[in-house]
């Protein structure tokens, strides 16, 4: 599928989970910047892709796309917002060909020629047959991300599947296993690999007859969506900073009213996009845990960028540049938000908080939950009632959401201000719960 395609149905399930609904077709396309055939063009896509999902689903639950959300609420990201990096990783034709040539290295080591006869003699009638060049291509992509191996010996190599490590761990091992990777999936970043690995363990597992109950421990909902949609440009971003290339994108700010713009390739529809094309270096991707989002931090033109990576779309790598001047911007950077809670790189500024300890209860979870999360500050001072906690942070807008999240335990000193801006805003969340 066409990389525009992805980013589309990206944009596209984003905005479905936000809304939930609540856009009508017309509303929906605007948002989107496409037209209303384009909407209903995709929206048959994607239920063509739940459908597959949910083979069982019965057909009342199964009429509108919306439901598949609330179907599986309970069921963290999977396989919601993960069917679409199933259905768009490879081409319709690559998927049944890639699927003919692992079923055939099961069970034993073939060459390319020997794979490409059973290609053609496998395929269906309606799909076009694969040549030399094509099935070495398919070897050579599933060798490097470690799906198949080839045998060490004399020309022409043979190829299997490398899945030594499943055939010797017993039933139990395996289980262990799953539960292992099923916590890392849904607690780290990155994580669509570890749900597609997760997924791999639990088919093997199911078709070595083990009970269902015994491979869904444990129950997560998850709610930061966008997190889990942004990864399908994040190893693109890190392969980019890795070789020292440029990246070109159309970027959608959080501040536009659209979020995506489908490609002009009919002259008499051609419209003005409220996106804007950038050419950057990229240095840096940051994961905000407080919100869910991934940022780009890069270098162009006017210096040090920031682009949320929920409005990147189009991305394709551009011109590399030298490692001396990587090097010299990387650094640049780094000592820019050597004080960033995150990637702000304002004004540095000392922060002086009281927080207070929990009456009677032990341990002490307040303090406990300072230490892990407040990054280089210190505790300077401390009472039976209450610690002073010190940082110095660029800019504290970053800071203020976690300070807020403490609640009553957590009185700010310093600087004036902030105190004066956290005082308005509890202010005003107080006047929400006044008598009626």
């Amino acid at each position: 599928m066409a990389k525009e395609s992805f980013d589309k149905e990206i944009q596209f399930l984003r905005l479905l989970v936000l809304t939930s609904g609540a856009y009508n077709r017309q509303q929906f396309a605007e948002r989107l910047g496409i037209s209303v055939h384009t909407f209903d063009k995709t929206i048959r896509r994607l239920k063509e892709i739940v459908s597959s999902v949910y083979q069982r689903l019965p057909q009342e639950q199964s009429k509108e796309f919306a439901e598949a959300i609330r179907f599986s609420y309970y069921d963290s990201t999977d396989p919601m917002l993960l069917f679409l990096f199933r259905a768009k990783s490879v081409k319709e034709s690559e998927s049944h060909r890639i699927s003919l040539l692992l079923g055939a290295m099961n069970d034993q080591a073939l060459t390319a020629m020997e794979l490409m006869d059973i290609c053609c003699g496998s395929l269906s009638s309606d799909l076009p047959q694969p040549d030399e060049k094509t099935i070495r291509s398919d070897l050579k992509y599933l060798e490097e991300v470690g799906v198949i191996r080839r045998e060490s010996g004399a020309r022409p190599y043979r190829y299997r599947v490398q899945n030594d490590l499943i055939r010797q761990l017993t039933d139990e091992e395996l289980v262990d296993l799953y539960d292992f990777v099923d916590v890392m999936a849904n607690t780290q970043v990155p994580s669509v690999q570890g749900y597609l690995l997760r997924d791999g363990l639990k088919k093997h597992l199911l078709r070595n007859h083990a009970e269902k109950h015994a491979i869904e421990p444990f129950l997560y909902k998850y709610h930061f969506y966008s997190r889990i949609l942004d990864e399908a440009h994040l190893f693109t971003l890190l392969s980019a900073i890795r070789h020292r290339r440029k990246v070109r994108f159309l970027y959608f700010s959080p501040k536009t009213d659209k979020s995506y713009a489908s490609k002009n390739t009919n002259p008499l529809f051609e419209r003005e996009t409220e996106g804007k094309w950038e050419k950057t270096l990229p240095l840096k991707v940051v994961y905000d845990h407080q919100y869910g989002r991934w940022y780009l931090l890069s270098n162009g033109r006017e210096g040090i960028r920031k682009y949320r990576m929920e409005g990147m779309t189009q991305i394709e790598a551009d011109e590399g540049v030298d490692e001396a001047i990587f090097t010299e911007k990387t650094i640049e950077l780094e000592d820019k938000i050597r004080h960033s809670w995150l990637i702000d790189t304002g004004r540095k500024v000392k922060v002086r908080v009281r927080f207070f300890n929990p009456d009677s209860v032990e341990p002490n979870f307040v303090k406990e939950r300072v230490l892990l999360q407040g990054q280089w500050g210190q505790i300077v001072a401390e009472d039976e009632y209450s610690f002073i906690y010190e940082i110095t942070v660029n800019g504290t807008t970053e800071i203020k959401p976690w300070l807020r999240s403490f609640g009553s335990s957590c009185e700010v000193l310093e600087p004036a201000y902030l105190r004066r801006e956290m005082i308005a805003e509890w202010k005003e969340i107080q006047a929400y719960y006044e008598s009626v």
